[in-house]
């Protein structure tokens, strides 16, 4: 999915731990800000990540939270061939379906409990578009910067559909990294972890985790509670490193629906700005320049049929590109 704010923020991300001094989880709580995506009736999106207190957990990047959407209302999703460097897209959805195109000659659909992973190191473009049998849609576009060996990575696009696995209280999806004893196969360029988790009614349940990764935790459905912080739908709230066990509750009566987002502590400063991650203001611009030029660099997107055959960048702020980094 494209940042299609007029005026992206450049960012430069650090880290920050998040446990006490008796070791126990300290969770920050980050709430979502809404972001129109674009077209006539402009469908909302709701972002965490960035932010200006957090931009990285682990390498993951972006969040973008939608719906449930009633597209007949929204129009959908209809999003223009966009690049991307620097970074990897990962689609996930809980309802409806999307047509993914992209410049790496990969046509696929993006459905529920399916991961769909791009890969846009040196450039690549895509499409995305939700299909005329979708009536809702709902789910969850992610970026994962690219670490600096790998930023330069060939397009490549990977899909998966994990099985359901009981965690006794609650069923996890895991579809990046190993989450209790079930690995997804496929590879990453950082160490990661993304699964969904469905906790039942009135649940408790604790997961061990790594205790050099820091965590997020995205809530879509009813309201949650990360160790003893509340948590209502779209919050995500962050755990930092040397926590070895996350106690997620659903004191509700429905099932509750989360995203668990994870990685070691990326360890590298990125500028990111629009579509793009890189490692300097003038890189950024380079980047900018190349798909304003309909460079090769990103390839074309074949079979799009949208009015606006690619989206054009926004304008560049005003001076150089000065990076931000979490308190």
């Amino acid at each position: 999915m494209s940042n299609t704010e007029a005026h992206p923020a450049e960012l430069r991300a650090e880290r920050g731990p998040c446990v006490d001094a008796a070791g126990r989880p300290v969770v920050e709580v980050l709430t979502a800000r809404a972001v129109p995506l674009g077209g006539p009736r402009a469908m909302t999106v709701h972002r965490t990540l960035p932010q200006k207190q957090r931009s990285l957990i682990g390498a993951w990047c972006f969040i973008d939270h939608y719906g449930p959407d009633d597209v007949a209302a929204t129009g959908g999703m209809d999003v223009p061939p966009h690049p991307h460097t620097g970074l990897q897209t990962v689609s996930w959805l809980f309802t409806g379906e999307i047509e993914h195109r992209d410049s790496g000659g990969v046509h696929a659909l993006v459905r529920p409990g399916e991961l769909n992973l791009m890969t846009g190191g040196h450039g690549i473009c895509h499409s995305e578009v939700s299909t005329h049998s979708t009536t809702i849609l709902h789910g969850a576009q992610l970026w994962v910067a690219l670490p600096d060996a790998a930023r330069d990575a060939p397009r490549d696009f990977q899909h998966y559909a994990p099985p359901p696995v009981d965690l006794g209280g609650a069923t996890a999806r895991v579809f990046l990294g190993a989450l209790a004893g079930q690995p997804s196969p496929v590879p990453t360029f950082s160490p990661l972890l993304g699964a969904e988790l469905t906790v039942e009614p009135g649940a408790r349940v604790q997961l061990p985790v790594s205790p050099q990764f820091e965590h997020g935790l995205l809530v879509d459905t009813a309201a949650l509670r990360l160790a003893d912080t509340a948590l209502v739908r779209r919050d995500l709230g962050y755990v930092g490193t040397g926590v070895s066990t996350l106690t997620v509750t659903n004191p509700t009566d429905a099932p509750g629906r989360a995203l668990l987002l994870g990685g070691a502590p990326f360890g590298e400063q990125i500028v990111m700005w629009w579509n793009f991650v890189g490692r300097s203001h003038d890189e950024i611009i380079a980047f900018r320049d190349a798909w304003q030029h309909e460079s090769d660099r990103f390839g074309r997107v074949d079979g799009y049929r949208g009015a606006l055959a690619r989206l054009p960048a926004p304008p560049l702020p005003h001076g150089r590109i000065l990076p931000r980094g979490n308190p």
